[in-house]
């Protein structure tokens, strides 16, 4: 009786998850037929009304996860102020988010709108003006247009937060305290994480209501079809060097996504390797324009480049089918981060491989990583071929350091010249002070204090 309980569960559908017919045609458009773990699961108890917190890998589809029974929950309404908020920390993701949204109500009514900053608030305040049903919004935009009073929270009923962790890395804790202030207390809060952190523990303390946590997986736990791979390089140009390398292989490395720690970074990376393979390469960063990101994304995905450079906020949780590598140039500091990286590959049950390039300094990230997945990631030698440069890059160099002694006796070598030179004749008048001028005035008789004024009456009486 188990074994066929258990069976049956392995053939859920989404068809036996009470959905309405126009999600099932929107996800048959899609070609989706079985839900993964997380959606199964969260389904029931999204659906309850409970506060939800979701712990499942990345590339699992948490989206649909907390959409799927919004949706099916969400009536029809000709009211103007939003229902359901989400809460991403950037604006790709807005994109994203708000794109995923659409295709699972192309056969419903519900109106979806996303608000984020780098963009003309006007044109957002007259979108948001037209009514919607769904928010998709970066905390800083939303408070802005909320205390505008563009947009009123007045009415929201679910309020969905994804990556927060992310959120209170970038400094939006204080941003998402004010917004939960303006929100109706009574509410359905959701979060769904791949990592959860002491942060977001204490601010689903502060904020959730005796939530239900639903774990597919353990936190920082990759996904199985992910192989990763770990290199010991010397330094940065060493690593340069093996990447293009591992780039020459297109067939291979036909959809590569490498990340690095900064902007300077990623720069630096773009010139090289565009350098090496002319017109395959794309870069995405905070410095970067929204429509130049946007494009280099769309390049990405479409095929019109193999590589895209990017370093941790701008591609943190986007979802880009079919990457076939990610390569980590740094040792992310923070384990969490390693973990979101690499769960841009093998998403969909697809396989992925993940490489990361490690020099001695970073060994103390590596071995947190690992820890942190409780695995050990294979180390491989580097290839004959790749020179080990002896060139380092601008943060590798020592820095030179003045030490100030104050103990050092001073010789007269060492000595200063003299600070002063002598006067010449015309600075050497002596300052009087205040007897001076009053005597300057009496002889002109142009009293200019009380005092003066009583001294020259008493004179004049006294010449009378």
């Amino acid at each position: 009786m188990c074994l066929l309980f258990v069976q049956k569960l392995l053939h859920v559908i989404f068809r036996d998850l009470n959905l309405t017919t126009p999600l099932i045609n929107a996800l048959d458009d899609l070609g989706f037929e079985t839900p993964t773990p997380i959606q199964e699961q969260a389904f029931p108890v999204v659906m309850s009304g409970r506060d939800v917190v979701g712990i499942a890998q990345t590339g699992t589809g948490k989206t649909f996860a907390y959409m799927l029974p919004i949706l099916r929950m969400l009536k029809y309404s000709k009211q103007q102020n939003p229902r359901v908020l989400v809460l991403v920390p950037t604006r790709e993701l807005v994109v994203q988010v708000v794109d995923e949204i659409e295709k699972l109500a192309t056969y419903s009514s519900a109106r979806v709108t996303g608000v984020y900053g780098g963009t003309n608030i006007n044109t957002q305040k007259q979108a948001v003006a037209q009514g919607l049903d769904i928010v998709v919004a970066t905390p800083g935009r939303l408070y802005d247009l909320a205390l505008s009073k563009a947009l009123q929270l007045k009415s929201i009923q679910k309020l969905v937060i994804d990556e927060v962790d992310v959120m209170l890395d970038l400094g939006f804790r204080h941003q998402l305290m004010h917004i939960f202030d303006l929100l109706p207390h009574q509410r359905q809060s959701i979060m769904f994480s791949a990592t959860m952190t002491e942060d977001v523990e204490n601010l689903i303390k502060e904020t959730f209501k005796t939530p239900k946590k639903i774990s597919v997986a353990a936190s920082g736990t990759p996904l199985e079809n992910i192989t990763q791979i770990g290199y010991t390089v010397p330094n940065f140009y060493t690593k340069v060097n093996l990447l293009e390398h591992l780039l020459t292989d297109q067939e291979t490395y036909h959809k590569t996504l490498i990340f690095v720690g900064y902007k300077k970074m990623a720069d630096r990376m773009y010139d090289r390797l565009n350098e090496a393979f002319p017109g395959e390469c794309c870069v995405i960063h905070s410095n970067k324009t929204q429509n130049y990101r946007l494009r280099s994304i769309r390049q990405f995905e479409e095929g019109d480049n193999r590589i895209l450079i990017a370093t941790d906020v701008m591609a943190r949780g986007l979802d880009i089918e079919g990457v076939s590598q990610v390569i980590n140039m740094d040792t992310p500091e923070y384990p969490e981060n390693y973990m979101h990286r690499i769960g841009r590959t093998g998403r969909a049950k697809k396989k992925g491989t993940a490489i990361v390039l490690t020099t001695p300094k970073e060994q103390d990230a590596l071995n947190a990583i690992e820890q942190l997945m409780q695995m050990e990631v294979p180390k491989h030698p580097l290839p004959d071929s790749v020179a080990i440069s002896e060139e380092l890059a601008p943060e590798e160099r020592p820095k030179i350091v003045e030490i100030n002694n104050p103990n050092k006796r001073r010789t007269d070598e060492d000595a200063p010249g003299p600070a002063f030179h002598e006067k010449k004749e015309k600075n050497k008048k002596v300052n009087l002070g205040g007897s001076y001028q009053r005597t300057i005035k009496k002889k002109y008789k142009k009293p200019k204090t009380k005092g003066d004024k009583v001294y020259n009456l008493k004179n004049k009486k006294k010449k009378k």
